[in-house]
């Protein structure tokens, strides 16, 4: 009796410890292939969303009678990167109007910095000077300029990734049957990935509605306090708000900031934190409840856990994709 209860917490050892290394070898794996592997998650969603799209199509009578499903996809697909080429170009048009005006920002700084050491009465200005030494507003500028010249090309290869997997789609069903020649594991393995379609469909047609109200209202108050390029901060607003819990932290944060910079006041950042604020503590407290509702039956502490691992292996990108990656 003894020899199996030895036997046996040997084995449960043994399968704790190829656990572990096999998380972490996974874990290692998804770091350094950061690089290759974000593309293809985003362009996996962005499948998502033309398949949503060419559904929806699918609604309409004469094209659902007339339209073939490689043409509603092609239609999709066109339509998608159509959007995502105008929002492309209306970043670019954004940053370039903010990095022609940098010098008048910098200049505001110390002006910010002295009033809120009056108001805190504490010479803030000597100890951030010291903090602040070497930085440069150009290095900065520039490293946004190749960060955007990275994400246009990362563009690129989302998109062959993108037609490649709508190609894929058509033979899909052949090659389930190949892989599973079981029946009934067959239609088990379907039921699965028609589940996760719908639900991953469902998070980003609901998220993107709520997240596009967002971004319009803030850019109608943005506007209203006269931000400079207040459309793309509301695209910022937008994009941040797929974060769970603190992306509506840091999209609120980041106008105000920048209001101050603008301004050189600080009475600024509070108009706009409390403004851009009530936008999203309504829309996130009471619209997107009501809309989203228990769709993708997910706890807060299972998002909040999904969020701090995926974002500690894929930084920013990992955030905002948390969610759909744990539906998967």
């Amino acid at each position: 009796m003894i020899e199996n209860k030895s036997d046996s917490g040997t084995i449960d050892i043994s399968k704790v410890a190829f656990f572990l290394v096999t998380l972490v070898a996974i874990t290692a794996i998804l770091i350094y292939s950061e690089e290759y592997m974000v593309p293809f998650i985003v362009a996996l969603f962005v499948w998502f969303i033309i398949h949503e799209l060419r559904e929806n199509l699918q609604m309409i009578p004469f094209v659902k009678k007339h339209f073939p499903i490689w043409i509603q996809s092609t239609i999709a697909f066109f339509v998608i990167n159509a959007v995502l080429f105008f929002i492309g170009e209306l970043i670019y048009i954004n940053m370039s109007y903010l990095l022609t005006s940098l010098d008048a920002y910098e200049a505001n700084i110390p002006i910010a910095i002295n009033d809120l050491g009056e108001l805190m009465g504490v010479d803030l200005t000597s100890k951030v000077d010291a903090y602040t030494a070497d930085f440069d507003f150009n290095d900065m500028a520039g490293s946004l300029i190749n960060t955007t010249t990275t994400l246009f090309g990362d563009g690129f290869i989302i998109l062959i990734y993108v037609a490649f997997l709508l190609v894929e789609e058509s033979i899909f069903p052949l090659k389930m049957k190949a892989f599973y020649p079981d029946e009934k594991k067959q239609k088990k393995t379907q039921k699965l990935f028609h589940k996760m379609d719908k639900k991953i469909g469902q998070y980003l047609r609901l998220k993107s509605l709520v997240s596009f109200i967002t971004g319009l209202l803030s850019y109608f108050v943005l506007l209203a306090f006269g931000i400079d390029a207040p459309l793309f901060w509301a695209l910022l607003i937008f994009v941040l708000n797929f974060i769970p819990t603190i992306g509506s932290l840091i999209a609120t944060f980041f106008p105000a900031v920048f209001a101050v910079l603008q301004f050189g006041e600080l009475a600024p950042f509070v108009y706009i934190m409390v403004s851009v604020g009530i936008i999203q503590v309504v829309v996130g407290n009471i619209v997107e409840p009501k809309v989203m509702g228990n769709s993708l039956n997910m706890s807060s502490l299972v998002v909040v856990l999904s969020l701090t691992i995926w974002g500690g292996i894929w930084g920013i990108m990992g955030m905002i994709l948390s969610v759909p990656i744990t539906v998967m």
